[in-house]
């Protein structure tokens, strides 16, 4: 088989000079040339280590005969970018990074590809352009940071904060937290968004088996590395490309361990987004029909007790599929040239599980106080919850292993709010009361770009009156770290004259977690039926004016000019 580097050799004769003076050395030339994409930078913690990996990711690939070409496309932090307009480049970072990669990637092609990333747009970017340049390719997640004293975490941070802001804490506590939550390089160490893609691309088989979330401070990390480099370089000599690893299968295996691990509800935007690339139509009905009757198996953070580098030290992906075998397509193809059910296999026999156990006799736990056995769930209906109704005729969605028992079958007033910022002031001077449901609208994909509510669910999660007696709603979305009653993505957005833009001040909402009901059911504050809601619905609609878009130039307008609806991926069409 001739290499498609060898093959551009022939018709490109200014190809040679040019590397040549870029540092190649004549025989490298001939070589398999592997493409070594990361969002290396000094973006964040998730980034700022990569090139390590880079590097040792070139050093596998030198070892097993290929040349290895480091490419850079940073990302964006969303924690960085919160409390102000920065979160709603979040979104659209995704597909910048993708499309950036895709060119890097097309414009001069190689044979095969590294693939390195952390967190939570870089994730999804990475393996959107996998799918969509389908060369030979293996991905190398950047790990979780450590821990800080006491296992503080990051996550944590946006309680502190409005333990802060309400009086509760004082300035020199809030700078101690500040100062210690994140002590390493890596994802931030909860299972938000970054954690569960990074889950995500080992579930699809595009990762070295164990290798996802490992501690950024580990040397396995940097050796899953130089592993991944070499069998980037077998990849391309056997023309394994992912389109012939991933199936629809593949997806569904990823779901079910989603479900397992109770992952980010921001999946829902980045899994359809990477199906597509691949050529699936994986719809969010996909994930609440399998997330039903699956158990939820994972104590990490936000959901559970421990921070995020404990998954790895109990077992990691592997554990995870081990205790839902079952449920799984073990007969998937995967990045080492073999099948799922084959690379359980090796593990139990090369020593994976006692060196993961070693860590955890550090720490004096058992697998179990970290991954519960299948028939020891923390709850047997998955994590996520699609939500449909006259609020949401397209869909919202819910990860109710976060949201208090109490608010799984409720009727709320509704307080809209066109803004967030509105929205949490509200929140933080008590004008939000018991049985309100807080509506946030106008921050769907062309809204504003799809930010993030995270500081508004952490302002209500933390307080306790309200934690468990109101429902935030949002036609935009929440971060990985999210607890409480949060239902977003609610679709069609209000920028497009979805209902969610219809509601009024004390209108009744119905929330229905097993019934998988959002529908506004009163108006006025009292209850009416649902024609009367038709009627109601369809008079204002009448009235409704289409917003005047907050962009008219750049990325952004962009973005909210070609966003597809929330629900479909939130991707550019």
């Amino acid at each position: 088989m001739e290499l498609r580097s060898q093959k551009l050799r022939e018709i490109a004769p200014e190809l040679d000079p040019l590397r040549l003076g870029t540092g190649w050395k004549p025989e490298d030339l001939s070589k398999p040339q592997i493409i070594i994409e990361s969002s290396f930078g000094d973006s964040h913690p998730g980034s700022g280590h990569l090139l390590e990996l880079v590097e040792e990711a070139r050093k596998g690939v030198a070892e097993a005969g290929g040349h290895g070409a480091r490419y850079f496309c940073t990302d964006i932090c969303d924690g960085e970018a919160q409390g102000h307009d920065g979160i709603n480049y979040s979104l659209p970072s995704r597909d910048m990074m993708a499309n950036m990669i895709e060119i890097h990637a097309n414009a001069t092609p190689f044979d095969g590809g590294v693939f390195i990333a952390s967190c939570d747009k870089s994730m999804p970017a990475h393996l959107m352009a996998v799918g969509r340049i389908n060369i030979p390719s293996v991905v190398v997640t950047g790990g979780v940071m450590d821990a800080g004293p006491d296992l503080l975490t990051l996550e944590q941070i946006g309680k502190y904060s409005a333990m802060y802001e309400r009086g509760e804490i004082t300035k020199e506590q809030m700078d101690f937290y500040k100062h210690n939550a994140c002590p390493s390089c890596g994802a931030c160490s909860f299972m938000g968004t970054a954690s569960t893609m990074q889950i995500m691309a080992e579930a699809l088989g595009l990762m070295l088996p164990g290798t996802a979330l490992m501690p950024a401070t580990s040397p396995d990390l940097k050796d899953a590395a130089r592993r991944a480099g070499k069998q980037a370089v077998w990849l391309a000599e056997n023309d394994l490309t992912p389109g012939k690893i991933v199936t629809m299968e593949s997806f569904e295996n990823a779901i079910m361990v989603h479900a397992a691990i109770s992952g980010s509800t921001n999946s829902l935007l980045h899994i359809p987004a990477i199906a597509r690339e691949f050529g699936f139509d994986l719809d969010a009905d996909t994930f609440d029909r399998l997330h039903r009757g699956a158990h939820y198996l994972l104590n990490i953070r936000p959901a559970g007790e421990w921070p995020a580098q404990f998954f790895y030290y109990a077992g990691g992906v592997p554990r995870i599929m081990e205790e839902i075998r079952d449920m799984l397509h073990l007969d998937v193809m995967t990045v080492t040239g073999k099948t799922l059910g084959e690379n359980l296999e090796e593990l139990k026999k090369n020593g994976y599980y006692d060196k993961c156990q070693e860590y955890l006799d550090q720490w004096k736990l058992k697998r179990e106080d970290v991954i519960r056995p299948f028939d020891r769930p923390f709850g047997a209906d998955g994590s996520i919850a699609i939500l449909k109704g006259n609020l949401a005729p397209d869909g919202a969605v819910v990860k109710h292993t976060v949201v208090p028992k109490e608010m799984f079958e409720a009727i709320l007033r509704a307080r809209p709010f066109d803004c967030e910022e509105d929205a949490i002031h509200a929140v933080l001077t008590h004008e939000i009361r018991p049985g309100d449901a807080v509506i946030i609208r106008y921050e769907g994909p062309k809204g504003s770009g799809m930010p993030e509510m995270f500081y508004t669910t952490e302002a209500i999660a933390s307080d306790a009156e309200l934690g468990a007696s109101i429902a935030l709603l949002t036609d935009g979305r929440f971060s990985g770290a999210s607890k409480g009653p949060a239902i977003g993505h609610i679709s069609p957005e209000a920028a497009e004259g979805g209902p969610i833009a219809l509601v009024g001040e004390d209108d009744l909402i119905e929330v229905s977690i097993p019934r998988r009901i959002l529908r506004i059911v009163g108006v006025n504050g009292e209850r009416r039926t649902e024609e009367e809601i038709e009627r109601i619905l369809s008079e204002r609609r009448k009235a409704w004016k289409p917003r005047k878009s907050r962009y008219t130039h750049g990325v952004l307008k962009l973005f909210a000019e070609t966003a597809v609806s929330p629900m479909k991926g939130g991707y550019m069409e």
